[in-house]
């Protein structure tokens, strides 16, 4: 049986990945409102990628 690969800093890691997902299908709901889809997709996708590496920036400092 293999052994869980432990994680060296004894830091649990966070994801941005959801956070990105959700701001992409948010974004692209909230540009349908607003009759621009694809501007909020991209406008969502930007977002997302901005909160998911400032997470990883301040999770580095840690």
């Amino acid at each position: 049986m293999n052994k869980p690969i432990k994680n060296p800093t004894g830091k649990n890691p966070t994801g941005g990945g959801a956070i990105i997902a959700f701001l992409i299908l948010a974004g692209t709901i909230g540009g349908g409102f607003l009759g621009q889809p694809s501007i909020g997709l991209l406008v969502g996708t930007a977002a997302g990628i901005i909160i998911a590496v400032a997470m990883w920036l301040l999770e580095r400092r840690r």
